[in-house]
């Protein structure tokens, strides 16, 4: 049998994502009525122009530099990292020619033999996240023999005492270092780890990740909040900063989704009592909107009104956690802070809504979020958010040879990156905004924090 027939399983999962734009009349903003065919196809073509961009200057390598239209390798060798992320939102879209071309170089070209350290968490979000969905979709088991090749690379990672992963690993020897990590490279492995052995029957993958998971959340503090880093050799905080930014942020994402994804009653425990301590210690309702700041772990007490684009995230996992009361209150602040810069900063003081950091590494998480309400709310104003972050893109970070990354929001001045999360992500989910609710059916898939569509299966 050819391999590269689809399985049955794969058929039925790829029409359950399959797209099905609704006839519907010009300016159709009924989000029950199936989307916005026009919008929906304005997105498609934007990321056929920041695809053909990187297949002509950085083909074969792991993104393109859309300024000097040079390729970059993150660790000096290709691992096809945009055509790996990218896959499933081409599938996605029904790009099927671009998709067959993508799908071919990785399964001929991709090669983890290789004697780099890697970071376990972007390598595992995007690399194995990417393979586990694009194979679901296909059913390619060339794609599935990758991931558990892969999978089986990055174990060595979690041999610490604690069972907590070192932050690097090395893909041929198995070397590790980075013992200071912090809680989002130690928890946001399951999802992949999990579907890698529910796929391979396997549970070592699953038991590792899952063992990471609650070895970080037995060190959670007395008010049952997580610090900024901590030593995976000796257990030890070594940095008492809490909040849900860039760092700790999917530690809190893949608590909730590996209960969706796998129904784990201990992460569906971890998760509730975490979001407790959150609402309870790091919320703030100021006067400038609803915000989640930066609070000591141990007492509470609040530190920095600091909130960015990272941030935004966490009002679609509110979404999802059926609070959408929070959800629409933190997706309004983060829309303010869109709207104040005209492109959203990485992060500002909430209180004097001043930039802090004031890049723009073309991030996706507010229109995340803004899918999410939608999705669940079916309210059109998400529409009106979504054509709002596209003419954005267009107008501040359109490229010749594809999307540029912006250095400062306020002067406009752009970067040259793409990162291969804009395909895998921010342009995913602003397609899915515009499209049909049943285009993917979130009682049956979970994304990864890359936006990876991984699929509830059935526990061995």
């Amino acid at each position: 049998m050819d391999i590269r027939r689809p399985s049955a399983c794969a058929l039925l999962f790829s029409a359950l994502l399959a797209l099905s734009v609704a006839r519907a009349g010009p300016g159709t903003r009924n989000f029950s009525e199936g989307g916005d065919p026009a919008m929906a196809e304005r997105v498609r073509s934007e990321f056929l122009h920041a695809w053909k961009g990187y297949q002509r200057f950085a083909g074969g390598h792991d993104e393109l530099k859309p300024l000097t239209k040079q390729p970059h390798d993150w660790y000096g060798v290709p691992l096809e990292m945009t055509p790996v992320d990218a896959l499933d939102t081409m599938l996605l879209m029904h790009l099927d020619a671009e998709a067959a071309t993508a799908r071919e170089l990785i399964a001929t070209k991709l090669d983890f033999d290789r004697d780099i350290y890697v970071k376990n968490f972007e390598i595992t979000i995007r690399l194995l996240g990417g393979l586990l969905s694009s194979y679901h979709l296909t059913g390619d088991t060339r794609l599935l023999k990758l991931a558990e090749n892969l999978g089986d690379r990055l174990l060595p990672a979690f041999r610490s005492p604690t069972g907590m992963p070192y932050m690097f690993v090395n893909l041929k020897t198995g070397g590790v270092r980075g013992a200071v990590s912090n809680p989002a490279e130690i928890g946001t492995l399951l999802l992949e780890f999990g579907t890698l052995s529910r796929m391979t029957r396997k549970p070592v993958y699953y038991d590792k990740a899952k063992r990471a998971v609650v070895e970080l959340y037995r060190r959670r503090s007395p008010i049952g909040l997580v610090g900024s880093a901590i030593n995976v050799e000796t257990g030890a905080w070594t940095d008492a900063e809490s909040h849900i930014s860039g760092g700790i942020d999917s530690y809190y994402e893949y608590l909730l989704k590996s209960w969706l994804l796998f129904g784990d009653k201990d992460c569906q425990r971890m998760w509730r009592a975490s979001l407790e301590a959150l609402d309870r210690y790091v919320a703030d309702d100021a006067p400038t909107g609803f915000w989640y700041g930066h609070v000591d772990m141990n007492s509470g007490t609040r530190v920095s009104r600091h909130f960015g684009a990272l941030d935004a995230f966490f009002a679609g996992e509110l979404a999802l956690a059926d609070d959408l009361d929070r959800a629409r209150h933190l997706e309004d602040s983060s829309y303010k802070m869109w709207r104040r810069f005209g492109v959203e900063p990485e992060e500002i003081d909430y209180q004097t809504m001043r930039i802090v950091s004031g890049a723009y590494p073309l991030r996706p998480e507010i229109i995340e979020s803004a899918y999410y309400l939608l999705y669940f709310t079916g309210d059109p104003r998400y529409f009106e958010m979504g054509r709002a972050f596209l003419e954005s893109l267009l107008k501040y970070c359109r490229t010749e040879a594809g999307y540029a990354s912006l250095s400062d929001v306020e002067a406009k001045t752009k970067a040259d990156e793409m990162p291969s999360y804009f395909l895998a992500e921010t342009l995913k989910y602003l397609y899915l905004l515009f499209s049909p609710r049943d285009t993917v059916d979130l009682s049956k898939v979970v994304f990864n924090t890359e936006a990876h569509p991984l699929p509830r299966l059935p526990a061995e």
